[in-house]
């Protein structure tokens, strides 16, 4: 069997779940029961967990990333936003299609038995998409295709890529608005859509970015802006790891990138005495998501060293729920 069909021919009809087009599309909150508290009104969004929020017990606690719908559940998410780094028996295979294949059927099978929703897969270490070699990019854009494939037989409505490469800013956008067609071209036949967060340098620059989804401006290319990614430079130029010398405004890019938003990620680090996000006005930035119009689902990724990290995803979800409740 060709690896392009391989996956769309995975029995999905066992597992119920729903293929999601777009934001817009989501319905709302019910009231519910969660871990910290009764929500006393529906939020105009629902709470996801990025798996990312769990990558250090993934990578050095031993956890099993297949646990991750299990332990969504048990912290009260409704939805599920997988990271493919953190599945090392599919990044590491020799036979991709058939790690791809196991990956989804247990991932659909956990899914189901906990009553969560697959809704997207962050993709990275799969090829930088806007360096300056063209047989790289589109080495780039043939590796996410086979995550495309599985993110359609999760019931996913995207999959999340980077945009890594050069530092010059005309050439970036060239680089990216062409791995952006043949990507979200190659989608668009899955029903998937591809979104770029603000990751970091050139991605991170929000006016810049928003001009290239523009520019490409295919119906299923868009963003997923994320509250705290918005370093420009580090120290020394290094990608990851090292003190940002050089931000975008998070507020101004938050904004910038709503009207092309599919999803959004709440970044947390650290919080106060009172249960704020030390770097990130929350109320602020829900408030300039609740002005966009926007009603899906609000991932909650922690990334800070002061909790634990099931402290802080339910430091951050708390947050977020008590944050709504004070908005105009």
């Amino acid at each position: 069997m060709e690896r392009r069909n391989f996956i769309l021919n995975t029995a999905l009809a066992g597992f119920g779940l729903s293929t999601v087009g777009s934001y817009a599309a989501q319905n709302l909150f019910t009231e519910q029961n969660l871990k910290g508290g009764m929500l006393s009104a529906e939020p105009f969004f629902k709470l996801s967990l990025a798996q990312w929020s769990l990558n250090k017990a993934i990578q050095n606690g031993g956890m099993n990333p297949y646990l991750f719908a299990e332990k969504a559940h048990e912290y009260g998410f409704e939805g599920l936003e997988y990271v493919s780094q953190l599945y090392t028996d599919v990044t590491k295979a020799k036979n991709k299609v058939t790690a791809h294949k196991n990956f989804i059927t247990q991932s659909n099978e956990k899914a189901k038995n906990h009553g969560l929703e697959n809704l997207l897969i962050m993709i990275d270490d799969e090829g930088d998409l806007s360096v300056k070699s063209k047989s790289e990019r589109n080495q780039g854009v043939e590796n996410h295709k086979i995550w495309v494939e599985t993110a359609a037989a999760l019931g996913c409505h995207s999959i999340r890529i980077n945009l890594f490469g050069t530092n010059n800013k005309e050439a970036w956008a060239e680089y990216s608005k062409e791995s952006l067609k043949a990507l979200g071209t190659f989608a668009a036949k899955h029903n998937i859509n591809i979104l770029v967060e603000n990751h970091g340098y050139l991605s991170s620059d929000a006016g810049l970015l928003m001009q290239v989804i523009n520019d490409v401006n295919l119906p299923n290319c868009g963003t997923l802006p994320d509250f705290g990614n918005f370093c420009l430079e580090r120290e020394g130029g290094a990608r990851w790891d090292a003190n940002c010398v050089r931000e975008y405004d998070r507020y101004q890019g938050v904004e910038e990138l709503m009207p092309r938003a599919f999803a959004v990620s709440a970044k947390s680090h650290n919080f106060d005495a009172e249960g704020n996000e030390t770097n990130t006005d929350y109320k602020r930035m829900l408030q300039i998501v609740k002005n966009a119009g926007f009603n899906g689902y609000i991932g909650v990724e922690y990334e800070g060293d002061k909790l634990t990290e099931e402290e802080g995803i339910i430091a951050t979800k708390n947050l977020l729920i008590k944050s709504v409740k004070e908005l105009s």
